[in-house]
């Protein structure tokens, strides 16, 4: 196995490293930070969990340079939450390794006259931030493009779609034509292939483990009843499985704030977040999960992408994800790193197919379970039955 050291990694970050009780490169940081930190445009695929930030943070390290006070480095972030956890990895990252790499969030909903001020007087090195806001102050001459040497595309499969598209197009264009662009997911599509290569220079991609598109430590179950049932029988499942801190996704925004005051009446401590709330109540939701407060986080699939709390055990799908790639991004939220986690959806008769497509794409058992006395157990089909 290769080292960080072999990777030509700074002894400091190295050590650094340890202290967030890191010692061994992942798959994906040997494939990549080499390649990286030698200027090549990448497009990288890893299963969640598997280490992509610190695959394309510790590279950001080796060639920021320190004694020039101006941004160098920008990363594209789809949501919120995932930029403030980006943000802070860098800031850990820096103070672990005592080198100072100044990092900054620009988001949407924050006063931009504040945010201008801070840009000004901290001159981060990197800046994470989400498109709209980021192409306001580049178009605002602001932030300053001309400085940036890299720009990488966290989740590049969700900014490479719908309204975002031509943001990220129009950031990249402001600077110069050498910067290097890299993508980072755990899905990826012929569309935001197509795109890289329009907005890259001869990207390479880097598929770790190809054929294993879904963490093998994740193990998945479904609970079939009629639609007018879910709710109890998520109940049940909560009860069954007790699960030490859970995410539950729900198809449609609207419901979170009913399903979070059902779980609550029901004794369950859960917190809802969804992307109409002000970036406050998210942010104190958020933090109520992370510090433990509440043990079940209610969302729409905005948590699915890059949201990383690595004691997670449990993600119920409450609604049956629309696509292949959301049911990647949110079983993606438990098992981090070598832990274990459970997937349980609440399905009805039109899923049952999509759950057969998903077994065979995936190459997983999707178990069907049943309640009985309070517990979870396997079903035994009768002859004729294939549910």
């Amino acid at each position: 196995m290769t080292t960080f050291k072999e990777l030509n990694i700074n002894p400091n970050v190295i050590e650094g490293l340890k202290k967030q009780n890191i010692t061994q490169p992942t798959e994906v940081q040997n494939l990549s930070i080499n390649k990286i930190i030698d200027n090549k445009d990448l497009l990288v695929n890893a299963q969640t969990g598997s280490g992509k930030t610190l695959a394309y943070l510790l590279p950001m390290f080796e060639k920021i340079d320190i004694s020039k006070r101006e941004t160098q480095v920008l990363v594209l972030a789809p949501t919120h939450e995932l930029v403030m956890q980006i943000v802070d990895q860098v800031k850990t990252l820096s103070a672990n390794s005592n080198i100072e790499v100044t990092s900054f969030s620009l988001i949407g909903e924050v006063n931009i006259q504040k945010q201008i001020k801070n840009i000004k007087a901290i001159k981060p090195h990197i800046v994470v931030g989400t498109c709209g806001r980021v192409l306001d102050l580049i178009s605002q001459r602001k932030l300053k493009a001309h400085t940036i040497k890299t720009i990488i595309l966290d989740e590049v499969d969700s900014l490479l779609s719908g309204n975002n598209v031509s943001a990220v197009k129009n950031i990249i264009k402001s600077t110069l034509r050498d910067r290097q662009v890299l993508g980072f997911s755990a899905s990826l599509n012929d569309s935001t292939i197509d795109i890289c290569n329009e907005i890259m220079k001869e990207p390479e991609i880097i598929k770790s483990n190809e054929e294993l598109l879904i963490n093998p430590n994740i193990n998945h179950m479904y609970l079939y009843g009629d639609r007018r049932d879910k709710f109890t029988l998520l109940r049940k499942s909560i009860a069954a499985t007790n699960p030490k801190r859970a995410i539950i996704f729900v198809n449609d925004e609207d419901s979170i704030e009913m399903i979070t005051t059902k779980l609550n009446h029901h004794n369950y401590k859960a917190v809802g977040i969804y992307g109409r709330m002000t970036k406050e109540d998210r942010k104190n939701a958020l933090n109520a999960f992370k510090l433990g407060k509440s043990k079940i986080l209610v969302s729409s699939d905005l948590s699915a992408r890059g949201l990383d709390i690595v004691d997670i055990t449990h993600v119920f799908n409450l609604d049956f994800p629309a696509s292949m790639n959301e049911y990647v991004h949110r079983c993606g939220r438990t098992a981090r790193g070598n832990r274990k986690g459970d997937a349980i959806s609440i399905v009805t008769s039109q899923n049952l197919t999509t759950i057969r497509d998903y077994k065979r794409k995936f190459n997983i058992n999707i178990k069907p379970k049943e309640l009985k006395e309070g517990m979870l157990v396997d079903v035994v089909f009768k002859k004729g039955n294939s549910k």
